[in-house]
């Protein structure tokens, strides 16, 4: 073989496995929910595939499709020496996160209270942050997958808010973009969702839930 063959193979090499070998007790996932396509991108119901987005964003990591494997588009991101972040998009469509959810945390071998789900909140004013460590899903179909899919609602999730619909048009809210009065703020709101999430991985729920449960900027 020449010299230029094996050049030209060792660089065409496959990247390596995102998600193997990482240690479950260092490792974190935070899961945005979101609807693939770039027709739902800059919906209000892809606030969650933002917020992942923007912390993938901030450690230059780089997203790759799993989908064959987790159903999701995966990121990695070491934000200290002592965690692993993995980011993950489900590319299952709203209604059906909780497969992508169900097939991570068994891939990495985590349980669901190290999985963080963040996602968008009608019931919540614009710009309303609100961290939980369980409950119920309330009316929302991404998340009652996810419950109904692991089979607990004991699972850390990060709701943002995108203001209530009008009786009656729920679905065509949560679809349609933000106002240009809202959309100045969006990316303000992403960026505290982010930095939650991070809070949460990191510091840990406690810390997270008193800086970031507040209906006005922290």
């Amino acid at each position: 073989m020449s010299l230029f063959d094996f050049l030209r193979r060792l660089f065409a090499r496959a990247p390596a496995e995102p998600l193997t070998g990482l240690d479950p007790e260092t490792t974190r996932l935070i899961v945005g929910l979101g609807n693939p396509g770039p027709e739902y991108a800059e919906t209000r119901h892809n606030v969650g595939f933002r917020c992942v987005e923007e912390i993938a964003r901030r450690f230059g990591a780089t997203w790759q499709d799993k989908t064959s494997v987790v159903g999701s588009l995966v990121a990695v991101a070491h934000p200290t020496p002592d965690i692993t972040l993995v980011l993950a998009k489900p590319q299952t469509f709203m209604n059906r996160s909780g497969t992508a959810v169900k097939d991570l945390l068994e891939f990495l071998n985590l349980p669901s209270e190290r999985c963080l789900v963040v996602y968008d909140e009608m019931d919540l004013p614009f710009g309303t942050l609100r961290l939980r460590e369980r409950g119920s899903p309330g009316g929302h179909n991404g998340m009652g997958s996810v419950v109904r899919s692991l089979g607990t609602d004991n699972i850390p999730r990060l709701r943002i808010g995108i203001s209530q619909a009008s009786p009656g048009e729920a679905t065509s809210h949560v679809l349609s973009e933000f106002t240009p009065d809202e959309r100045a703020a969006v990316a303000e709101l992403v960026a505290r969702a982010a930095d939650a999430a991070m809070a949460w991985a990191i510091e840990g729920p406690e810390t997270a839930m008193n800086r970031y449960n507040s209906s006005v900027k922290a």
